[in-house]
């Protein structure tokens, strides 16, 4: 069985203060807190999730929040780049909104024919706003912030940024059924097998064999997951891997899925996390993200758990 992934599951990424990343995903970029869990393999550290009305997937950016925690560095081997899809039209206002709030943000030259608009969040995390024709078949907040006819759609892409990018080249369309769709200025761009032009469907690869090697910390990408549809697919394409030489870790459960990681040629951390059974599993959709939530293994620590954690005010979206 080929492993081959229908999209971007989720982009997991490392803050410093968890109040300033709250703000800003909030109130900036108007996302819908729909988790607010801890790291289930540290949990006197918050994990925080953002995404659409529902938390589907391939709208969702997470933070591992630690206050304090020394910067990253951008580099080769890393995800160096998250674009969001919003709609076509919406870059002036969102250019608008950004400098209203003091949110600096560059429009790029034209690429690959795109209308980009480049920022940072507070911990120095590149991101991208892309507007187009895009299909979107996510259900965008219209609780927060932005107006719903601006909202961000999802993840649209990642950009790896790489060493020697052919060897992950090879990786993506020979091992993940992945396509190459296009080629511009040393950039690379793939789309996953069998999808159209929905969210989290592409994967740019950028060549930079003179690039210092990148260390990932606060405000770099830590992962990137793709999805499964199903547990059964996933172990599938875990034996699959295993079968083609790939290190891979065991099935982990994440509550909300079930993941696998292994590690691309040039180093970037990938999950392949399951659909299900999602973020409403512990809490009604209208209520997501309004109390922490915590696994049946660490709810008998909920109360050190609880101290440990920093104060955040999370809003009405919380």
């Amino acid at each position: 069985m080929s492993v081959q992934p229908a999209g971007i599951h989720h982009v997991t990424a490392i803050a410093g203060d968890p109040q300033a990343n709250a703000d800003f995903y909030l109130n900036a970029l108007g996302m819908r807190l729909v988790k607010r869990t801890v790291n289930f393999d540290s949990p006197d550290t918050y994990h925080l999730y953002y995404g659409d009305r529902a938390g589907n997937p391939g709208t969702i950016m997470t933070f591992f929040p630690w206050p304090g925690a020394p910067k990253g560095r951008l580099g080769a081997g890393q995800a160096t780049v998250t674009s969001f899809s919003v709609p076509e039209g919406s870059i002036g206002w969102w250019q608008r909104h950004l400098a209203a709030l003091g949110v600096e943000a560059t429009r790029p030259t034209e690429r690959l024919t795109e209308d980009v608009l480049s920022l940072r969040d507070p911990d120095g995390l590149v991101l991208e706003l892309v507007a187009g024709p895009d299909h979107h078949d996510t259900d965008p907040w219209d609780g927060g912030a932005v107006p719903v006819e601006h909202a961000i759609r999802g993840i649209r892409s990642v950009t790896l940024t790489e060493h020697d990018h052919e060897r992950t080249a090879d990786m993506l369309a020979g091992r993940l059924g992945f396509t190459l769709a296009g080629e511009e200025k040393g950039r690379l761009r793939f789309r996953t097998a069998g999808a159209a032009d929905g969210v989290g469907t592409l994967l740019d690869v950028v060549a930079a064999p003179k690039a210092p090697r990148g260390h990932v910390a606060a405000g770099t990408v830590h992962h990137v997951a793709y999805r499964a549809p199903d547990q059964e697919a996933q172990s599938a394409w875990r034996s699959a891997l295993l079968e083609d030489g790939v290190d891979v870790t065991e099935i982990r459960d994440r509550s909300y899925f079930t993941s696998i990681y292994f590690r691309e040629p040039g180093g970037v951390l990938l999950e392949i996390a399951t659909d299900g059974p999602g973020f409403d599993y512990d809490e009604p959709l209208l209520e997501l993200g309004r109390r922490l939530k915590l696994p049946p293994w660490l709810e008998p620590n909920r109360a050190q758990i609880g101290k440990s954690l920093p104060a955040v005010t999370f809003g009405e979206e919380g």
